[in-house]
């Protein structure tokens, strides 16, 4: 990931900065804390607690590492900028599965905002790669691993 634009909305670029706050003013005292408790066990050969309490550290070390990397390289969608000509990240798109005749509505995203039960699709997925640049009544195919989907552009809105 190093190096690589990561776009965020802004809500997105909040979200984990909150994250990293937490993890850095909440999490870490408390696993520090764990660390502390599990020394005065004695013995650390055969410390369970601590071994634990070592890991949490760990984990969260580079949770932390992996959320500033985020951070660092993020490029905030500016909302004004985002028209309903073509679609684009930060657009809402409805579109008609043309094999199953069905409607379905996606909001475009950077892939760390990706959350499927919204209908939030990556503009790196299958679908949303598929979709960007489309304007309305435009069909698009996308290669899924579920197979080639064909979809009718039918609106895009912010």
């Amino acid at each position: 990931m190093e190096g690589k634009e990561i776009l965020l909305t802004q809500e997105g670029y909040n979200n984990l900065e909150k994250e990293l706050d937490e993890l850095r003013t909440v999490k870490r005292p408390e696993i520090a804390e764990r660390i502390k408790i599990a020394l005065g066990f004695g013995d650390l050969s055969e410390n369970s607690e601590y071994d634990e309490a070592k890991n949490a550290q760990a984990a969260n070390e580079i949770k932390i590492a992996e959320l500033e990397n985020k951070l660092r390289y993020a490029k905030i969608i500016d909302e004004s900028e985002i028209d309903t000509k073509t679609v684009q990240v930060g657009n809402t798109v409805k579109v008609l599965d043309m094999e199953f005749d069905e409607e379905e509505s996606y909001t475009i995203v950077g892939s760390t905002e990706v959350d499927l039960e919204q209908n939030k699709i990556s503009n790196e997925s299958p679908i949303g790669s598929a979709l960007l640049g489309a304007k309305k009544n435009q069909v698009v195919e996308a290669n899924t691993p579920g197979g080639m989907l064909k979809l009718k552009v039918l609106s895009i809105t912010k």
